[in-house]
């Protein structure tokens, strides 16, 4: 799926990248829809499950929780660790190269809906040992 028409995109019509703690589906990017300027998507949380501190380097990003509950990590302009409980309806701002990690602390699948600015910090995720390419709808 690419090209100019494909403005409206629904999670389960794209392939996921599958890893352990969940998935990740990404409706806007270059290769999906032709964004340029940044790329996102749907993410999954299986309960009790998170993905490790990480960062995306010369990117921002934001997170958005759409169901669950968990602890988000964003360290501050010091390296400090910094975590809150988020819910349904928080926002979570990851500046430019800052370490974060999430974790489901709930008992169902937490959702999260992410945009990386600039595009380009999730193929990076390929490398990662338990990545796997999800079929849509699977």
């Amino acid at each position: 799926m690419s090209g100019e028409g494909d403005k409206f995109v629904y999670a389960k019509d794209v392939s996921a990248f599958g890893f352990d703690w969940g998935r990740l589906s990404l409706t806007v990017a270059p290769e999906v829809n032709g964004a340029e300027r940044f790329s996102g998507g749907l993410v999954e949380v299986k309960p009790g499950m998170g993905h490790e501190r990480h960062n995306h380097p010369g990117a921002e990003e934001i997170i958005f929780v759409i169901a669950g509950e968990g602890e988000q990590m964003v360290e501050d302009e010091n390296g400090n660790p910094v975590t809150r409980k988020v819910g349904p309806g928080c926002t979570v701002y990851v500046p430019e190269s800052r370490y974060h990690s999430t974790l489901n602390t709930g008992s169902g699948p937490m959702q999260l809906f992410v945009v990386y600015s600039p595009a380009g910090p999730e193929r990076a995720l390929r490398d990662l040992p338990d990545f796997r390419l999800l079929p849509p709808g699977e």
